[in-house]
């Protein structure tokens, strides 16, 4: 379902972040997990692009198994780096015959481990070069969605890492929405005044999608580091430090500072009247399930 559809329908969005599995047993906890966060009936669910296209078969074959052997509503990130043209299009063109309605186009990192990654085959410089594409595609008419793929991209509240002029930053957003996206999905962060100033500031640029809040709840002190290193820039405040050193490295009370902070943030997204909100998962459940029953929720549908 195009993504302008969805927002017709449900003012909030609820959403989930998977990656790709990288071997059957990951697979089977990933299923595991998909399993009992589908009951929560999210409005869609993403799936990850390893950097450089590392992952393009596996995120492929996950999406379109998602969309055959579930009820939910897969969306797959693709990324520009490492794919000429014509392999752009032949993704394209895979998810419009499984009708994948929308998809997240993104620049992408090359991969960490390969310094001397080459993008000469690159097609595209920039996700707005990308959008451009996916929006041609759409004017063939190939999507059975007349509307063709509703297009997503990333946002950050904090700052992206390589561009530290912020006004540039939000000139580069506006190019991608101009260039045809429909709705932005921020990158993690833990204070919310960080995302309503973010917010603001697209609307005073002229950027007028919706903005969907991307949320990821500590679990645990060694994955705090670790989202660190993801989220390059990612700002702690003080009082999560604070909370986490008070449970003297105990997992799980880690968990439920975790998730009790990321439930406040929900809480108060909801009440500031957010266009939706994005769960990164790391392919595990129960964080997730915990802050819907702390809010309250069976499941987002609930949330309208």
């Amino acid at each position: 379902m195009h993504i302008r559809d969805i927002f017709q329908r449900q003012r909030t969005t609820f959403s989930f972040e998977f990656f790709p599995p990288k071997s059957p047993e990951a697979a089977g906890r990933l299923f595991d997990s998909i399993a009992e966060l589908e009951t929560l009936r999210p409005t869609f669910v993403s799936v990850t692009y390893g950097a450089g296209g590392s992952t393009r078969e596996v995120t492929n074959d996950l999406v379109v198994r998602l969309r055959d052997e579930t009820g939910l509503n897969p969306m797959p990130h693709l990324t520009c780096l490492g794919h000429t043209e014509a392999e752009i299009h032949a993704i394209l063109e895979r998810y419009a015959r499984h009708a994948i309605g929308n998809i997240l186009a993104l620049r992408g990192d090359p991969p960490k481990d390969d310094p001397g990654f080459s993008r000469d085959r690159d097609a595209f410089a920039r996700a707005a070069d990308l959008v451009k594409a996916i929006r041609r595609f759409n004017d063939t008419g190939a999507h059975p969605d007349p509307d063709g793929f509703g297009i997503g991209v990333a946002g950050f509240p904090e700052g992206h890492p390589e561009t530290p002029n912020r006004l540039l930053e939000l000139d580069l957003l506006k190019a991608k929405v101009d260039a045809g996206a429909d709705f932005i999905i921020t990158q993690l962060f833990f204070d919310n005044r960080d995302f309503y100033d973010f917010r603001d500031r697209c609307r005073l640029a002229g950027i007028g999608v919706p903005i969907i809040a991307g949320i990821m709840p500590i679990t645990s002190a060694p994955g705090m580091a670790r989202m660190a290193e993801l989220a390059l820039g990612a700002r702690f405040p003080a009082s999560v430090i604070r909370a986490i050193r008070r449970t003297g490295g105990d997992a799980e009370a880690v968990q439920r500072v975790g998730v009790h902070w990321a439930t406040e943030q929900c809480r108060d997204l909801l009440d500031h009247e957010v266009d939706g909100i994005h769960f990164y998962t790391l392919n595990r459940s129960r964080a997730t399930r915990d802050i819907y029953t702390t809010l309250g929720v069976r499941d987002s549908t609930e949330l309208l």
